[in-house]
């Protein structure tokens, strides 16, 4: 998954804990893409193969890029390429 599909199209979408960021139903904290403005869990990767999720820059805390392949299944988004994108460098 590390490797994008050079057949497929890379879209940048919004990634976030599902339930603290972007308003998805449920009790744990799970990874989760909103697209065209519809938040959708992800199947392929996990919250935490990213990073402290409930660190200051984590997926509890912040909403964050990420470039994705990937498509909508049954209510879910099926990723095949997932990379969190670096956060901006803030003006000093």
């Amino acid at each position: 998954m590390s490797v994008p599909d050079p057949a497929q199209p890379v879209q940048v979408v919004e990634a976030a804990c599902g339930q603290c960021r972007l308003g998805l139903p449920g009790k744990s904290c799970d990874l989760a893409v909103r697209t065209a403005g519809k938040a959708y869990f992800v199947e392929g990767t996990t919250i935490d193969s990213h990073g402290d999720a409930h660190a200051k820059d984590g997926f509890c805390q912040a909403i964050r890029q990420a470039e994705v392949q990937g498509r909508v299944v049954n209510e879910q988004f099926v990723v095949t390429y997932f990379r969190l994108l670096p956060e901006p460098k803030k003006a000093q």
